[in-house]
């Protein structure tokens, strides 16, 4: 239940990041100087050209991420149902600092000067709207995947009835056992489609994000195998067919 508190700090400080960056693009306000000496840190020009309209492109990852994390805060607190489980120390830091170091990556992904004295400029390419569309998708079924894992400790009526685990079913749950990590792979491929597939620095996050519910996913499939002997042999436990 903890994770509640990354999506807090991640609502608050993308959200920030996005009024930054929104300001940037509408006002022409420069990016504050911290972002300036990052970018100077990571061998970027603050002055260099955006490359393939980039800038816009990262508007629109950074407002879809801080939405997402909108969402993953709201089901924290209004949809599912936590048991009593606990996460190491080291976890719990390190999910605070992924949120805001996430966001900030991509913030140094378009030049301190997004406009560089001329007008806001948007342009909307083919990758934007198939990215928007599979962040869409993705996380309509990461949300009824949590909402399946809810309602199996309520009742009928919504009362929360049980705080132990069941064999989930319905959507995504009849091909994988852990759909939600799936989705949240899927949201994160979304945001470097919108980035028009060449921005390597995204593909690392996208691949960090793959690992760690790779990991995760493994461990709650054997968690089901181990305790339900019923449990169907033809669910993977991450990928749909695959792994």
């Amino acid at each position: 239940r903890w994770f509640t508190h990354f999506y807090v700090v991640s609502v608050l400080w993308n959200g920030l990041l996005l009024i930054w960056l929104l300001r940037a693009e509408f006002l022409g306000e420069l990016l504050p100087s911290w972002i300036q000496h990052m970018h100077h840190a990571l061998g970027r020009n603050s002055q260099s050209e955006d490359v393939g309209n980039e800038h816009f492109s990262a508007l629109l990852v950074l407002l879809l991420f801080w939405l997402h994390s909108c969402r993953r805060l709201a089901e924290c607190l209004w949809t599912s149902v936590f048991s009593n489980g606990v996460i190491h120390i080291m976890q719990y830091c390190f999910g605070l600092g992924y949120y805001i170091a996430a966001g900030s990556t991509v913030l140094c992904q378009v030049p301190t000067n997004v406009r560089n004295g001329g007008q806001p400029s948007v342009q909307i390419y083919w990758y934007h709207i198939v990215g928007v569309m599979m962040y869409i998708w993705a996380s309509l079924h990461q949300h009824r995947s949590l909402v399946i894992l809810a309602n199996l400790r309520k009742s009928k009526l919504g009362k929360v009835i049980s705080l132990s685990h069941s064999v989930p079913s319905g959507d995504w749950f009849e091909r994988v056992s852990c759909p939600h990590y799936f989705a949240e792979l899927l949201i994160y491929v979304s945001m470097a489609i919108m980035f028009g597939f060449h921005n390597v620095t995204w593909w690392c996050v996208v691949m960090y994000v793959l690992f760690n519910q790779a990991l995760a996913a493994i461990l709650c499939h054997e968690f089901y195998q181990k305790n339900f002997s019923s449990y169907p042999k033809h669910r993977k436990a991450f990928i749909p067919f695959v792994f």
